[in-house]
């Protein structure tokens, strides 16, 4: 049979959707879903999703990179507003909610311009103008004398942190804040902006509550020490990166024995030799040897023998980290080590935690090397949770120290956004101030959002915060806990201009890019065997 048309020119199979009705609408309508499902995480009162991939594992959380990188979306338009989010993520760490929630928000306002007739080119031109007069006026509601903070000082930068910790867990920020805050603190080098988020670990250990964790300058290392000695102070350490055993050599060699003595004295030589290098690493004045693999039966003897503490680090990058913290140089082979190569530490003790042997290494003195949250709680996805609360804290601490500029959180930037862009869509002239207009509405998503997931009346709620902003309190926003509005200053709310900026930014480039699309032309799929799922890696 002889097709005709476009289905003559592509290979069977295909797909192809054009026109507005098949391929924009459908679009919006993909992204619509998808802001659906993370809009009603948005905010300290988010409900959480219970997401199970593809590998079953289950995930409780309300933080909205978590929900799409684990949701597997399928649809391609929805994919954009899914990298919008993973960009946010990894730019600031925390913000990733809002940029997803606005995309679809401005989706679906240029849903409605399109059905009153206007063509999504207009629509674009429209959005862009409103994004870079919205940028504009963030920058002219940054709070006074925000943009020089000290990063050392703990109540600044709670202050600025705790908008982003309480949107995943509410009413545990405080707690919370002042842990990450403790720990950031301690490992800020002395140029704040060279911070970086890998020397603040955490340490996920079951039982206990919240009210139970701590912060370790040092590393807690989730594994028992080797030997029999379990507390070492002030110790020198030396780390081996290949394994303290004796090595097999690299060329294969044939050993021809003649005598009974020979063969002992073959046995007593490898004795003597691993004995040898032992001795010269406690010489050296190290008390403590770290191993990165495997620790040999006769080389452990000889460890106690000489009073060594051993401990077994398998993997590589906590190997890394324990060289940060403790300054050590790692040492390939078993070999007399250079007094330069070692490595100092204040204690390295065992302890258990709820029921857990866990080696906690401190480090004192050693300025700003590595500090760890150590986090307790009841499950599993209870502490995964809070991790990602603290991952949230850590990155906003790493924006503020390249920007620590503030706006009024709690959606009052958001609705002064509103109130102003929607003044200037009037000035506008063109069929482009219609999407102006409707841009300003978007706004409204946020409080609107906020005063839902609370369960309060957002209706009474926008329209009292527009009265309150006309009369010219621009830092009026939701108190959640007695669904009023009050002065954001008052309530202490503050969000960084960095997220707000990237979120908004991100979220009409990826409403632009998704509107800019006409036709979908899919092809066949390929076939052949599905490919095999990789294993899962670890988080490092």
């Amino acid at each position: 049979m002889q097709s005709y048309g476009i289905q003559s020119m592509l290979k069977e199979g295909h797909k192809h959707l054009s026109g507005l009705d098949e391929a924009v609408l459908k679009n919006i309508d993909a992204c619509k879903q998808l802001s659906n499902i993370t809009r009603t995480s948005l905010g300290p009162n988010g409900m959480n999703k219970m997401v199970i991939n593809h590998l079953d594992k289950l995930f409780v959380t309300n933080d909205a990179a978590t929900i799409v990188n684990e949701l597997e979306v399928q649809h391609p338009a929805a994919k954009i507003l899914v990298l919008a989010g993973k960009a946010q993520q990894e730019e600031i760490g925390d913000g990733a909610n809002l940029t997803i929630s606005f995309a679809g928000e401005l989706l679906q306002n240029a849903e409605e311009l399109i059905r009153m007739g206007l063509h999504p080119s207009e629509i674009i031109s429209g959005y862009t103008k409103a994004i870079n007069k919205t940028v504009e006026i963030l920058d002219e509601l940054v709070e006074e004398a925000s943009e020089n903070m000290d990063v050392r000082n703990k109540d600044e930068v709670i202050t600025r942190m705790k908008a982003a910790v309480a949107s995943k867990q509410f009413g545990q920020e405080d707690i919370l804040c002042s842990l990450v805050a403790d720990a950031c603190i301690q490992v800020c080098p002395k140029n704040p902006a060279n911070f970086n988020v890998d020397n603040v670990r955490v340490a996920k250990l079951l039982g206990g509550g919240l009210h139970n964790s701590t912060v370790v300058r040092g590393m807690v290392l989730k594994s028992d020490a080797v030997g029999s000695i379990k507390r070492v102070e002030k110790a020198k350490v030396a780390v081996f990166a290949g394994g303290v055993d004796t090595s097999a050599t690299e060329t294969k060699g044939t050993v021809l024995i003649h005598s009974a003595e020979q063969l002992e004295n073959y046995a007593k030589t490898e004795e003597a030799k691993v004995e040898e290098l032992i001795k010269a690493v406690a010489d050296s004045g190290a008390k403590v040897i770290v191993s990165g693999a495997a620790v040999g039966e006769m080389a452990l003897h000889f460890c106690e023998r000489y009073k060594l503490m051993v401990l077994k680090i398998s993997s590589k990058f906590e190997l890394r980290r324990f060289c940060r913290t403790t300054g050590a140089v790692a040492i390939l082979k078993l070999s007399p080590p250079n007094p330069d190569d070692l490595g100092y530490v204040d204690s390295i003790s065992v302890e258990e935690i709820g029921g857990v042997r866990v080696t906690i290494v401190k480090n004192e003195e050693g300025g700003n090397s590595i500090a760890t949250v150590v986090l307790r709680g009841s499950t599993d996805s209870i502490l995964d949770d809070l991790e990602r609360a603290v991952d949230d804290g850590v990155n906003t601490y790493r924006a503020m120290c390249r920007d620590s500029r503030i706006v009024p959180g709690a959606a009052a930037t958001e609705i002064e956004l509103a109130k102003r862009v929607k003044e200037f869509s009037f000035k506008e002239t063109g069929l482009d101030q219609y999407a102006v207009a409707k841009f300003a509405e978007s706004f409204e998503m946020v409080p609107k959002t906020l005063a839902d997931n609370a369960g309060l009346n957002a209706m009474e709620i926008i329209s009292s915060l527009y009265a309150e902003h006309a009369s010219g309190n621009g830092k009026v926003g939701i108190d959640l806990e007695e669904g009023v509005c009050k002065d954001v200053s008052t309530l202490n709310i503050w969000d960084l201009h960095v997220t707000k900026f990237f979120a908004l930014k991100y979220a009409a480039d990826a409403a632009c890019t998704v509107l800019r699309v006409d036709q979908i032309i899919m092809a066949k799929p390929a076939g052949g065997p599905g490919r095999r799922d990789q294993p899962a890696m670890d988080e490092d």
